[in-house]
């Protein structure tokens, strides 16, 4: 047995039928399945979809709302959102795998629904209501509710589990592209501020109703479920899922950039306000298309080579984001930088699929994940805007940013080669464990 203590945990644990009850059967593309994928998919609209639509929030903050607050004191909002909504997954994850996936599903949507009715009562100049509500009860609100309907799909599909990830992360661009039209209309219209967050919350609470009602657990809960402190460790000894979390760590120092700064990027170039407010629209609704062909290509291709090929084209568009100016410019990067950071958003969840063979840990490994990638989220943004100052010097942030970026994508690149290490061990153990002793 001693040729076992040398293969990571995680590559020991692999079961037939990925860690859930063995009592259980997959029914792939039947109602429930479906319905399941539908309600995740309408959750990523309103959690993560609406987060990374901050980017509207901060343009109009800084030249309307929050006028005697700094870009990086506003990008505070923003990424605190971002922080809590992944450090609140360590809970969720864990709560989930406990058996409260229900309980975790109407709370954090009620919390959401409520936390953007409050954000409506918010006054101008006053940072903290803003702050609150939308940074930290949104934050916590989205965290509830994402790393549950995401991990609730290894219970409906098995063979098709990455794919159909990938399809249901597509949600959160469909929303960032819905979101930032709705609000731009909304806060820039004859609504204003207070109404129109009121009508984009209603929006909101509405979807969310429909995903509570649409997603169901095929299982009870495994009695064998590891507790947190053994998962953990199991992670801390598994190479391959610690250069994959440190990969998402890095991802996220660069992701929020673009979402956050675009918009106010192009207005301070004097572009028109027209094409200002639809740059986000252009990059996310490419992101959506870069998300949903994703699910198809990651059964021929594979998770970590798609997020390889999907990092590199980010690192090199955020280092031409030093350089563009013109229209032409704006409309390039927002096209090839939604497709891919979509690409590499939608396989953050089949990656730690990838990395989680048994799938009783697979809440806690995805809350583990999310806890570190929030650090990256809560950091990133803050840093570019204090780099970028009141005076908008822009290519400080892009170096940045696609510093972190060519990081990020050697990371996942170790990542890759390790995984395969660890599947040559395996074959060698299994082939020498079936040959005939002489």
């Amino acid at each position: 047995m001693e040729h076992e203590d040398n293969v990571p945990c995680s590559r020991k644990l692999s079961t037939d039928n990925g860690g859930l009850p063995t009592s259980m059967s997959f029914h792939e593309g039947d109602m429930l399945s479906v319905s399941a994928a539908i309600g995740a998919f309408l959750i990523q609209i309103c959690s993560y979809g609406y987060t990374t639509s901050f980017g509207v929030y901060q343009a109009y903050y800084a030249q309307n709302y929050l006028t005697n607050r700094s870009p990086s004191a506003i990008s505070w909002i923003g990424s605190t959102n971002a922080f809590l909504f992944d450090t609140i997954g360590l809970v969720s994850g864990r709560l989930y795998d406990m058996g409260y996936f229900h309980h975790l599903l109407v709370g954090g949507s009620l919390l959401q629904a409520f936390s953007l009715f409050i954000l409506s009562l918010a006054k101008p100049g006053q940072y903290y209501q803003v702050f609150l509500a939308q940074g930290v009860c949104s934050g916590c609100a989205a965290g509830l509710i994402f790393v549950p309907s995401m991990a609730v799909l290894s219970q409906h599909f098995k063979k098709h589990l990455a794919p159909v990830m990938s399809l249901v992360m597509s949600g959160s661009c469909l929303g960032a592209t819905i979101h930032p039209i709705m609000l731009n209309y909304l806060l820039n219209g004859p609504l204003g501020f207070a109404n129109g967050v009121r009508a984009s919350a209603g929006f909101i609470s509405g979807l969310l109703f429909l995903g509570c009602l649409l997603m169901r657990t095929r299982s009870p809960p495994s009695h064998s479920t590891p507790t947190f402190i053994v998962a953990a460790t199991k992670c801390a000894h598994d190479s391959a899922y610690l250069l994959g979390v440190a990969g998402l760590f890095l991802y996220m120092l660069w992701y929020y950039y673009p979402l956050f700064y675009l918009q106010l990027d192009c207005q301070s170039h004097g572009l028109s306000e027209t094409f200002s407010f639809y740059s986000l629209v252009i990059m996310n609704a490419c992101s959506f298309v870069a998300q949903f062909t994703s699910g198809m290509l990651v059964k021929k291709v594979g998770e970590d080579t798609l997020l390889i090929i999907a990092g590199m084209g980010c690192t090199v568009l955020l280092f031409s984001m030093a350089w563009i100016k013109t229209l032409a410019g704006f409309i390039a990067v927002g096209v090839l930088y939604g497709f891919s950071s979509g690409s590499a958003l939608a396989l953050w969840g089949p990656i730690l699929a990838l990395l989680t063979p048994d799938h009783s840990e697979l809440g806690v490994r995805m809350g583990i994940a999310s806890a570190v990638m929030a650090l990256g989220g809560l950091i990133g943004s803050p840093i570019s805007g204090a780099l970028l100052t009141s005076n908008y010097v822009w290519w400080r942030g892009a170096v940045f940013t696609g510093a972190m970026a060519l990081s990020g994508t050697i990371a996942f690149i170790l990542m890759k080669v390790q995984l395969t290490r660890d599947r040559q061990q395996m074959r060698m153990q299994e082939s020498g464990a079936t040959t005939p002793k002489g």
